[in-house]
C-alpha cells in the first residue's frame, strides 16, 4: 500500500465522522439523554482525532502523485492548504468534547451546554473538511472543476448517449 492509497482510505473518516457527530449531538440535545449526549461526544472526539492520521498521510499521498499527467500542483497547494484548518478544527471539536465529558461527568448541568458547544464546532469542522474534501477530489477529478470542459468526440465516433429507441 503506498501514501495515496493510505491517504485515500482514510480521508473519509474525519468527513462523515464530523457529519454523524453534528446528527447524533444534534438529536441528542433534543432528546436530552445523558448517556446519548456522552456517546455523542465520545464519537466527536473519536471523528475529530480520525483527521490527524489524514494529515499525516496526505506527504506522502503528495509525492505518489505530484508528477502524474493531469496533476496540477495549485490543486495540491490549494487542498494542503484548506488541511490545515481541517486539522485545526478536527482538533477543536475533540477537545471540546474531551472538556466537555471531563467537566459533565463531574458536573451534570454542564453536559448539555458543552454539548452544544462541540455541536458547533462540530458543524464548523464538517463544513471545512467537506470543503477540504472537495479541494481533493479536484486533483484527481477535473470532470468537478469550473472550468472543466468535455472533450468533443471525434467525427464519425459514436456518442455514449443511448440511442432513442434505447431508452425504453
Amino acid at each position: 500500500m503506498n501514501g495515496a492509497q493510505l491517504h485515500l482510505m482514510l480521508n473519509h473518516l474525519p468527513v462523515l465522522g464530523a457529519l454523524f457527530t453534528v446528527l447524533l449531538l444534534g438529536w441528542a440535545l433534543v432528546r436530552r439523554t445523558p448517556e446519548l449526549l456522552k456517546t455523542a461526544l465520545v464519537v466527536a472526539l473519536i471523528a475529530g482525532l480520525s483527521s490527524i492520521p489524514v494529515y499525516q498521510t496526505g506527504e506522502a499521498a503528495e509525492k505518489v502523485i505530484e508528477h502524474l499527467p493531469g496533476v496540477e500542483e495549485r490543486f495540491i497547494e490549494q487542498h494542503e492548504s484548506q488541511a490545515k484548518y481541517a486539522l485545526g478544527l478536527g482538533i477543536v471539536m475533540s477537545v471540546v468534547a474531551a472538556g466537555t465529558l471531563a467537566v459533565g461527568l463531574r458536573n451534570a448541568q454542564w453536559l448539555r451546554g458543552g454539548a452544544a458547544l462541540t455541536w458547533v464546532a462540530s458543524l464548523l469542522a464538517f463544513l471545512v473538511m467537506a470543503y477540504t474534501a472537495h479541494s481533493g477530489g479536484m486533483i484527481r477529478h477535473p470532470e468537478i472543476r469550473s472550468d472543466f470542459t468535455a472533450a468533443p468526440t471525434a467525427a464519425g465516433e459514436e456518442s455514449r448517449e443511448p440511442h432513442s429507441d434505447e431508452r425504453g
